[in-house]
């Protein structure tokens, strides 16, 4: 086991084939044309990076491979001293011209395979293939990605040709590179039941390890899935190709979401806004675990040990990201960071915990489904075109440097903790001000477990209190006729953020997004140009002639008594 726990990160690069569109996330972050974000990366200290090297990109000719991108990143990658895992396939299907199931994907994707590791011989850890049984269940059961499945039959096909095409190309890769390691990733999420339903988590809570199991070689006659598999239309000779030459992962990535544990439950008006499905037996409600009326045993520290237990293979946490509010983010990823420390303290190996997304990604909400532009930040925000550092990179460089992360946010768990371990000691927000823009401040910060101070109405200076706030937030003045007003924020340091935005917008959304900038420490004069429900928001820096001076220019004349 390594000393100490590392930091790894990662890049969204899904190019996942929707009908007849194809989503690529390095497109869609806007990464795709930003080499400077290697640096950007390297700045936080992180030195291994998940980096896509996909083939669907190089090769969407038959026959003829463009190494320009690659070339340029991976050039520069080496420069700074990173160790670089080369995705081959992240969620995807394979090139146009190539088919998942067609009988000669896995030498197609093999032939591959030992033309990157030929070309790029200083690399020695690969993922092949992103979660083969996460992606064969989006893709073959959910029916929404290529090729649209919606039977388990297909899912399983699926997940064989995706173990099958990694086995393979593991060998061409170690053609070349005979230290080459397989890092294999999966979402191996429990699923928890209500008694009636156990019968299906059962069933759901053994295929998660499918393809582990196969690359493995555990899948003989004696395997739960082993008569399933052969009754899906899998060949016997290609099960027994895999359990007689098994590529076990040298690492297994073990990736973890608010959503990767489960809970089903028949009782559907126990779930209002949650939409009801079923197994062709039951009908049934399956939502995260941690929405559960019934909370249950989930979190990454169980994952981890039940992958130990059942393995005893050296793990990295290979993702890790929560799509939400920034403080909701920051708490889990020190939350994950904190529960592989803890598992590597009770015995296991775990090596790294890999901050993911570190660009965002898009429609994620929906899995790619739908074209929204829904955008999830990661440790950098790219809606304006130009990586904008959040309180993630602050939380990453962080924990590269002592292991640890100092934030007032942290005082209080994410929403996903019982309400009763609540931290009422530590520092607050203060907040300034009277009227319908504050009343949305406190609320969005009672949401999001923000502790609060609220100075009286005639209050408007920081310095009128002797307080210890983290950040002192005032909602400034302003005429009703006018078509915009401001929001003030002032850090202990005396550092300043003005925020302009149109009152025709939602005071909520607009208080949600102050408060992501102000965890985030962000300095400076911007404008909220737009903002939707679910956090998303756009800003940019405020032109010259609307900055105000001072503080802010605003009167400061209210003392308290």
């Amino acid at each position: 086991m390594n000393d100490a726990l590392e930091m790894w990160g990662g890049v969204e690069c899904s190019h996942v084939r929707v009908h007849t569109t194809v989503r690529d996330q390095l497109e869609e972050t806007g990464h795709l044309n930003r080499i400077g974000d290697l640096d950007l990366i390297a700045g936080l200290g992180i030195q291994t990076l998940r980096y896509p090297v996909l083939w669907e990109t190089v090769e969407r000719t038959a026959g003829a491979c463009d190494w320009t991108w690659t070339d340029a990143r991976l050039q520069r990658i080496k420069e700074l001293g990173i160790r670089p895992i080369a995705g081959l396939m992240h969620h995807g299907s394979g090139p146009s011209w190539s088919q998942i199931l067609d009988p000669d994907f896995p030498e197609l994707f093999a032939r591959y395979a030992g033309l990157v590791a030929q070309r790029y011989p200083w690399i020695e850890l690969y993922t092949p293939i992103n979660e083969p049984l996460t992606t064969a269940r989006i893709s073959g059961l959910y029916g929404l990605w290529y090729p649209h499945g919606a039977d388990e039959a297909t899912c399983l096909r699926l997940t064989v040709a995706q173990c099958r095409a990694t086995a393979v190309a593991m060998k061409a890769i170690r053609a070349h590179v005979p230290s080459a390691h397989l890092v294999q990733t999966e979402d191996v999420g429990r699923v928890f039941a209500t008694e009636r339903l156990a019968y299906q988590a059962d069933h759901e809570n053994e295929r998660r390890w499918l393809a582990l199991d196969l690359l493995a070689g555990r899948v003989d006659t004696r395997h739960p899935f082993h008569d399933r598999l052969l009754g899906a239309g899998i060949a016997k000779l290609h099960l027994a190709e895999l359990q007689a030459e098994p590529c076990p992962p040298d690492i297994i990535g073990v990736d973890y979401y608010l959503t990767s544990d489960r809970m089903l439950d028949e009782r559907i008006d126990r779930y209002p806004n949650e939409k009801a499905g079923g197994n062709g037996i039951d009908t049934y409600i399956d939502s995260a675990a941690a929405r559960s009326m019934d909370r249950r045993d989930s979190g990454l520290f169980d994952r981890i040990n039940e992958v130990w237990n059942r393995y005893h293979l050296p793990i990295v946490v290979t993702e890790l990201h929560n799509g939400s509010t920034r403080d909701e983010q920051v708490r889990w990823l020190v939350e994950g960071w904190r529960s592989a420390q803890a598992a590597r303290d009770y015995g296991v190996d775990v090596r790294a915990v890999t901050a993911w997304s570190l660009f965002g990604a898009v429609d994620w909400n929906s899995m790619l489904s739908a074209q929204d532009g829904y955008y999830e930040s990661g440790a950098y925000d790219t809606r304006a075109g130009i990586p904008r550092p959040t309180a993630v990179a602050h939380a990453i460089a962080d924990l590269v440097r002592t292991g640890r992360v100092d934030h007032p946010m942290l005082d209080r768990p994410g929403w996903w903790r019982d309400d009763r371990v609540l931290c009422e000691r530590g520092s607050h927000l203060l907040l300034l001000g009277f009227g319908r823009m504050i009343s949305a401040m406190q609320e969005c910060c009672a949401s999001r477990r923000l502790a609060t101070r609220s100075a009286p109405p005639h209050v408007n200076r920081p310095s009128a209190i002797n307080d210890q706030a983290w950040a002192t937030i005032r909602v400034a003045p302003s005429d009703r006729a006018g078509s915009s007003a401001t929001i003030l924020c002032r850090f202990p340091d005396g550092g300043d953020l003005q925020l302009q935005y149109a009152q025709r917008c939602s005071a909520v959304e607009v208080a949600n997004a102050v408060l992501d900038l102000v965890i985030d420490g962000q300095r400076g004069a911007f404008e909220i140009l737009r903002t939707r429900p679910g956090n998303q928001y756009e800003v940019a820096p405020l032109p010259e002639a609307n900055r105000s001076n001072g503080w802010y220019g605003f009167e400061e004349t209210s003392d308290v008594a």
